[in-house]
């Protein structure tokens, strides 16, 4: 929480902001991990395969996507022979893809998606190996292959359909400002003008600062004798939180999605203005030129979304988000290639 006086608000002082500190710690710092329980680091697979090039084709409509199948290729069958789906998630945002600290269990709407994913392809809700990546690793963790699929919070857009493919749409966002509820910012407008903004790296919100920032300050300097990288500019969203907390920035951009959790998380910071700015929205990622891979998981959503209040998407945004993003009826509506 925001620092005032030397004391954290809405953490009780001291003792509270020791506990944020053991929270933030065991949400950041644990080893990637499997749900099997392997080691971290290990691959099943036994190997990996020689990225192949991929001609970057015009983009006129992002969130149109391949039609849906049932059909095997090479990226399906390599998931079936390691009997494991290796999904690239985040374990510090809450009520998307977060650790419990009590059970140690990764939660959220988006590992939900992830045991769909992992029940319709292999059988087995639990064949899933999660990996715990940075918000500014994503991608790296598909051209890496170190992930089948990347499920957290990743939004859509064209320049990063130049390097990954994308699912059709399973979640509507756009960008908002998270502040102290005491603070004079009202919204993403000149209230941010001489602003600490924090955003996280590679991210839509980083871009959104880029193109416009009222005069917010949102960009690492060099000061000539020491510069703090990841004071303004995070690898992991949720630092962004921390640095709100501490007193270090005065506010944060990022996907309302996101920046309710945290409003719940913490009581004493919240959304500022009428709602968000950008309309954007949450894809699967795969690696770029996986079609088959891509087309199953698109598959899979159809099954996800179907069902209207009863549907496995309904039931799920009820169980995580509903508190913190109310009023929502249905998924976005799919869009494919030549439709």
């Amino acid at each position: 929480m925001p620092v005032r006086n030397g004391r954290l608000r809405g953490w009780g002082g001291v003792a509270g902001m020791a506990v944020a500190c053991l929270i933030t710690a065991s949400l950041t710092l644990l080893p990637l991990s499997r749900h099997d329980g392997t080691p971290a680091g290990t691959d099943p697979a036994g190997g990996t395969t020689a990225a192949v090039p991929v001609r970057a084709e015009e983009c006129t409509d992002p969130e149109a996507s391949l039609p849906p199948s049932t059909a095997d290729g090479p990226g399906i069958a390599k998931i079936k022979e390691r009997g494991k789906l290796i999904a690239g998630v985040d374990q510090n945002s809450y009520r998307w893809g977060y650790r419990n600290p009590y059970s140690g269990e990764l939660e959220g709407f988006d590992i939900d998606l992830v045991r769909a994913l992992a029940e319709d392809i292999l059988g087995d809700p639990n064949a899933v190996i999660f990996r715990a990546i940075p918000t500014n690793q994503r991608i790296a963790a598909l051209e890496r292959e170190r992930v089948d699929v990347v499920v957290r919070t990743m939004t859509i857009n064209c320049k990063r359909l130049e390097q990954v493919s994308f699912s059709t749409a399973y979640f509507e966002t756009g960008q908002q400002i998270l502040a102290p509820k005491d603070s004079p910012i009202t919204g993403y407008d000149d209230s941010l003008k001489g602003k600490r903004v924090c955003s996280g790296e590679g991210t839509t919100a980083y871009e959104a600062l880029e193109r416009k920032s009222y005069g917010a300050i949102f960009k690492d300097e060099f000061d000539g004798t020491e510069r703090d990288a990841d004071r303004l500019t995070v690898p992991n969203q949720l630092d962004c939180l921390v640095r709100l907390q501490l007193g270090e920035v005065d506010a944060v951009l990022t996907d309302n999605a996101l920046g309710a959790g945290q409003a719940a998380q913490d009581p004493a910071v919240a959304l500022k203005g009428a709602g968000p700015f950008t309309t954007e929205y949450y894809g699967v990622a795969a690696k770029k030129g996986a079609d088959d891979l891509v087309a199953r998981v698109n598959k899979v959503l159809v099954d996800y979304r179907a069902g209207g209040k009863d549907s496995a998407w309904m039931v799920s945004y009820r169980k995580w988000l509903a508190a913190g993003l109310p009023g929502i009826t249905a998924p976005p509506t799919p869009k494919y290639r030549g439709g």
